[in-house]
């Protein structure tokens, strides 16, 4: 197993499968132990607001809010600068334990020995 996850979620309420799809994976990696940062990006974006992950439904799927809470318990969840600033989003909106970076960050973290990365 690799030694660290990196996953971006492009997808929010658009494209729902693939973005609950991409906060399991992340969840089950999280809860295995695997070091794991989830980015979110795009519509995914909307996620890092509180109360926002609670309007998600998909059927035979685990709550998004569950999701976030086990990948923030073990893991590492950032907003996209970009993605952030094009909804009018700022710090002080996303929920706690969420951090804002850029391009740089998410380079550096996916360049690093060991590191797997995925896009949904």
């Amino acid at each position: 197993m690799a030694q660290k996850l990196v996953i971006k979620v492009t997808a929010g309420a658009d494209a729902p499968e693939r973005c609950s799809q991409a906060f399991t994976v992340a969840a089950v990696a999280a809860a295995s132990g695997v070091d794991i940062s989830l980015w979110l990006t795009g519509e995914a974006a909307w996620f890092a607001v509180p109360g926002r992950a609670a309007e998600f439904s998909l059927p035979h799927a685990a709550p998004l809010p569950d999701l976030i809470d086990g990948i923030r318990a073990a893991g590492r969840i950032t907003l996209c600068t970009q993605c952030a600033a094009r909804r009018g989003i700022e710090e002080e909106d996303v929920i706690d334990g969420v951090r804002i970076a850029g391009a740089q960050v998410f380079l550096s973290e996916v360049m690093a020995d060991g590191v797997r990365a995925l896009v949904y």
